[in-house]
């Protein structure tokens, strides 16, 4: 407390007498300094009195200063001081330890319940941020111990009280792991330490960490650390080093072959080439934990659970390195406590297990004894002595079991130490003492023996058949008895029942696939009642009703394996025995209470034997895996239900079309599943693109969107007065309207523009219609003179005269019509726009003073138009008299050419037309042609109308601040019109 006041008081200055303040209220004002301060001596002196209180009032500190105490450590990392106070502050704070200043009842202070959790919670929010943890890696790569140390111990902190996120985060860090490793390297003693711990709790449980350390030289590293420390006599951090090692190989067969290319398996052995002084008290504790690890870390690269691949080639590895030999020496030498010899037991079976190689070498290896006997004897002495330890003869029967395991040689050996004609009185064998295990007077040893034996006889036909050679002498006097009957006898004589059950698994190993060995059994007159009385018995014993279904499966492998040499208890008589008797649902029943029960499932899983005590010994793993294959089998065997209800076995010829049926299937399912993965990898390439087009859609839209924006800013900046302020509140509109709005605008910009091209169109025509009116006017003033010339000089080579009117008013005639056509679609064109703009003006896209004067400009369009309609309906009554007038004109020239050539024919009569006929008609037309030209400068006068009215758009557009461009007026008569649009909607948001 002195040191905290005297903190306190350096910082923020001496208290006033009148009022104390509380720890809460320090807590806020040194978290103030630190933000607030600018010089870095103030900042420095803030962290150190948080630092100082962050134990006492872990909650306030946490809960208000960790965001700060971050930014220290991002602002002043140059400041190796105050980053210390920072790291070990936050250290302090992510602890899931209770200091004792936690526990003090004083105002600030966390509930006693609630403090173990503090931690976590605080490092659930300094997590939060990847950034968080990037920044304390980086903080790596400052050497002082003032900031290295305390990262370290941070990190620790997080990754006990949130593993899994934090793997990940770190995961993510670039060269994170690589910063961690580095640390190992560092001559000093406390952070290489610290760093082990942490790389242990790092490596836990994470695939894609364990890989990442192995390849960061991970295994060089700790081997010269073990090696410094001075291998098994070394300290704690040894022990470290191995766990680290364990974590990183077991189940990962990645490093595991990394392991072994790397020719780190050789320098394994070096681990155990310690002195084996028998002189020697005793072992320290630390040491013994040290070969412990060491060989787990052995077993972890053979094991069982590993693939094949690997673990043949470390047993093939350890063999050549000396391994194996120096196991074996450890496994003989005297004064070796009773833990490490069972571990080393353990280690030598799985380095034999199924490695002809190996199990030669076992076999050959002696016992330093007088005389020299086998090692496999030793051990199997040890196993069926009950004064030995329970864990260490479960580790010699596992021993011999991977001596035994694809070893048919091996097999061979111990079943000749049985014979006879083998046996030396003067030597103990591991027959003699399979034996004697499997009579003695202890039901575990006989459990044992019985175990043993039958693994002899696994898959090894001849071996069985030998086993029926073996003689026992049973007393002095009695004749010798046969192994199978001696075993039969003890079963019946009410044993207990770990030895019957024992006895049970071996002759029902022993008589699988051997109709000789069945027979033998068959063949004792009290065996089979023995069975069926057995397997009828009312027991409730969970192990009496496990024996009750090893004698069913016996039975049944009876019926199986029958050759029918009894004649009393052949095939049929067995399934007639058991329907009478027995019962064959009973009989079922019985044989399924061995797969059902708990013992059953846990010998199944693993090959060692994992019993902790005598009670725990039921099954052996490989009896597990017989009774599974042929546990169908014997029921078939001996249930005429299962028989005669169309259950039978198979023939051949229907097993092999059975098999050809699941070959197809099987090429069947082969062929869908690659169809189904073209088809997946089609619909992933289909998804891509889909994500491509809509995220090209996406950008063309918010391209869009950002043009109509400033579009519309434009025209609002140009149309809206400064003291409209108001109008971007008021005309907001949703992205629908604004669309709809775009689309009216196109529509009316593509309509003008088709309105514009026709006006010069059409006045192009018109005035090229013009110029012809003029040429045959001109023609009309010529041709009278030139008839009438003709019919005064009588020329008949000109033929009719008729024919001149039909050249030229006839044609002239089409074209007016034509003319009369075309303007009448351009009125009905006006017609429809003038609508057009009525239903956008009624549609409310216009403000009120626009759409009046666009209706006055309807109005006036709409007379315009009537005007036009009426001219036009004048000229074609017009058209119609000049065509009537034209017909009398030819039926009158007609009557003149007939009286010409009459006149001819009569030379005395004198030519009857005259000059003032020919005249009348011609002025007749010209009337007609004169009217026509008026009426279409009537037309010429309305289109310049529009286009004066088109003009003024114009000038509205530009008064609006339009740019309009002189090369192209239809384009630009467009895009203003849109303008105006657009405006005229902007004023009547204004006006709502």
């Amino acid at each position: 407390m002195d040191i905290f006041r005297s903190v306190t008081q350096s910082v923020l200055g001496t208290p006033q007498p009148e009022k104390q303040i509380s720890g809460v209220e320090t807590v806020e004002k040194l978290i103030d300094r630190v933000e607030s301060s600018t010089l870095l001596e103030d900042r420095r002196d803030g962290c150190r009195g948080l630092k100082a209180m962050s134990r006492k009032y872990r909650v306030h500190v946490g809960a208000h200063g960790m965001d700060t105490l971050v930014q220290v450590l991002e602002s002043d990392r140059n400041d190796h001081e105050i980053v210390n106070y920072a790291l070990e502050t936050l250290a302090n704070v992510t602890s899931s330890e209770v200091y004792p200043e936690e526990s003090e009842e004083e105002e600030g202070a966390a509930p006693e319940n609630q403090i173990s959790d503090l931690g976590v919670q605080f490092t659930e929010i300094f997590i939060k941020r990847q950034e968080n943890i990037s920044l304390v890696l980086e903080l790596l790569d400052e050497f002082d111990f003032k900031v290295r140390y305390p990262t370290i111990k941070l990190l620790t902190n997080l990754l006990q009280n949130r593993p899994k996120e934090l793997q990940e985060a770190i995961l993510v860090v670039p060269s994170g792991v690589s910063k961690l490793m580095d640390q190992l390297s560092d001559s000093r003693e406390v952070i290489r330490n610290d760093t082990l711990l942490l790389l242990i709790q790092l490596t836990k449980g994470n695939t894609n960490l364990q890989k990442i350390i192995a390849f960061e030289n991970a295994y060089d590293h700790l081997f010269e650390i073990v090696k410094d420390e001075g291998f098994a006599d070394g300290g704690v951090v040894v022990e470290d080093c191995l766990i680290l090692m364990l974590n990183l190989l077991r189940n990962n067969p990645s490093n595991q072959t990394f392991f072994k290319e790397g020719s780190y398996i050789q320098r394994l052995t070096s681990f155990f080439t310690f002195p084996l002084d028998s002189t020697e008290v005793g072992w320290s504790a630390q040491k013994v934990t040290n070969i412990h690890y060491m060989l787990q870390l052995v077993r972890t690269l053979v094991s069982p659970h590993n693939t094949t691949q690997v673990v043949t080639s470390c047993q093939k590895a350890m063999h050549q390195s000396g391994l194996l030999h120096a196991l074996c020496s450890l496994l003989m030498a005297s004064g070796v406590p009773a833990d490490i010899l069972t571990d080393t037991i353990n280690t030598v079976s799985d380095l034999i297990r199924g490695n002809q190689m190996n199990q030669e070498f076992f076999a050959s290896v002696m016992a330093p004894s007088s005389p020299p006997r086998p090692a496999i004897v030793v051990l199997l002495m040890s196993m069926v002595n009950d004064k030995q330890p329970f864990v260490l003869r479960c580790a010699v029967l596992y021993c011999f079991q991977c001596f035994l395991y694809r070893n048919e040689v091996g097999q061979s050996q111990i079943i000749q130490t049985l014979l006879p004609q083998t046996a030396d009185a003067n030597q103990i064998t591991a027959g003699q003492l399979l034996c004697g295990g499997l009579f003695s007077a202890d039901p575990v040893s006989n459990w044992f023996a019985a175990v043993a034996l039958s693994h002899a006889l696994i898959d090894n036909q001849a071996q069985k058949e030998q086993l029926l050679r073996v003689q026992l002498a049973t007393g002095v006097g009695s004749p010798p008895v046969s192994l199978l009957q001696q075993c039969s006898t003890i079963l019946q004589s009410g044993a207990k029942v770990l030895t019957r059950l024992g006895l049970l698994m071996l002759l029902s190993t022993w008589l699988t696939k051997c109709p000789v060995a069945a027979a033998h059994l068959l063949g004792q007159p009290s065996m089979v009642p023995f069975l069926t009385a057995h397997i009828s018995s009312n027991e409730h014993d969970e192990l009496e009703l496990v024996c009750q279904g090893l004698c069913a499966f016996l039975l049944g492998i009876c019926g199986k394996f029958n050759d029918g040499s009894v004649s009393n208890f052949t095939q049929e008589g067995i399934t007639r025995l058991i329907a009478d008797r027995i019962g064959v649902e009973h009989f079922s029943d019985k044989l399924s209470d061995v797969s059902k029960h708990e013992a059953y499932s846990k010998a199944a899983k693993y090959p060692q034997i994992s019993a902790k005590q005598p009670s725990d010994l039921v099954f052996d793993h490989a009896f597990c895996k017989l009774f599974k294959g042929l546990e169908v089998m014997a029921l078939r065997a001996v249930t005429p239900d299962l028989t005669n209800g169309g259950v039978t076995e198979p023939t051949p010829a229907e097993v092999t079309k059975y098999k050809e049926i699941i070959r197809e299937q099987d090429t069947e399912m082969t062929n869908l599943k690659s169809s189904v993965e073209e088809l997946k990898k089609e619909l992933e390439t289909l998804k891509a693109e889909r994500e491509n087009f809509t995220t090209k859609i996406a950008e063309l839209q918010d391209q869009n969107t950002v043009l109509k924006t400033h579009q519309g800013i434009g025209h609002e900046s140009s149309s809206v007065p400064p003291s409209a302020s108001t109008s971007e509140e008021t005309s907001t509109e949703s992205p629908s309207n604004t669309n709809q709005e775009s689309d009216q605008i196109q529509q009316l910009q593509q309509q003008l523009h088709d309105i514009t091209y026709a006006r010069d169109y059409y006045y192009y025509q018109m005035v090229e219609k013009d110029n012809q009116l003029q040429a045959l006017q001109q023609q009309q003033q010529q041709a009278p003179q030139e008839h009438t010339e003709t019919l005064v000089n009588g020329h008949p080579e000109n033929g009719t005269n008729s024919s001149f009117f039909e050249s030229t008013a006839n044609p002239e005639l089409e074209n007016l019509r034509k003319q009369l056509e075309d303007l009448q679609l351009v009125l009905y064109n006006k017609d429809a726009e003038i609508q057009q703009i009525k239903e956008i003006a009624a549609s409310g896209t216009m403000n009120t003073s626009t759409v009046s004067q666009l209706e006055e400009e309807i109005k006036k369009l709409n007379s315009e138009k009537t005007a036009l309609e009426k001219h036009n309906s004048e000229l074609q009554s017009s058209v119609v008299n000049t065509e009537g007038e034209l017909s009398t004109a030819q039926s009158k020239i007609k009557e003149l050419e007939l009286l010409v050539n009459e006149a001819k024919k009569v030379e005395d009569v004198p030519a009857v037309a005259s000059n003032s006929d020919v005249d009348a008609v011609r002025k007749d037309l010209e009337i007609s042609l004169e009217s026509l030209k008026k009426e279409q400068e009537d037309l010429l006068v309305l289109l310049t109308d529009q286009d004066t009215k088109m003009a003024e758009y114009k000038k509205r557009l530009k008064a609006r601040g339009e740019e309009l461009s002189d090369d192209d007026d239809d384009e630009d008569v467009d895009i203003d019109i849109n303008a105006v649009c657009d405006a005229d909607g902007n004023d009547q948001d204004d006006l709502m």
